[in-house]
């Protein structure tokens, strides 16, 4: 099997902000994760990536806010998009994008 694309989603949020989802599946889990996904989301606010979810290899699944990264547990593409999606929401309250 080759990689087959499942998702490459951009959405406009607003004249400065949007979000990005692209989802592969894989024949083989990428080094560091335990499906056979591919990922990458990211939200980007005036040409900056301020939150982004992804599994680089060698990394693993993990999350990007601002700064700082941490692992992720990776549980479904559902849960991920739900906890892609509150992140937002929450990065909008408290930067007073909503």
């Amino acid at each position: 099997m080759r990689a087959r694309l499942l998702v490459d989603q951009r959405i406009i949020l607003s004249d400065c902000e949007f979000a990005e989802i692209i989802v592969w599946e894989v024949p083989e889990p990428v080094r560091g994760s335990g499906h056979d996904l591919k990922y990458r989301l990211a939200f980007v606010v005036n040409g900056e990536c301020v939150v982004r979810y992804d599994n680089e290899a060698g990394k693993g699944d993990h999350r990007h806010a601002g700064t700082q990264e941490r692992a992720y547990r990776f549980e479904s593409i559902e849960k991920l998009l739900a906890d892609f999606e509150r992140d937002i929401a929450r990065w909008r309250r408290e930067n007073h994008n909503t």
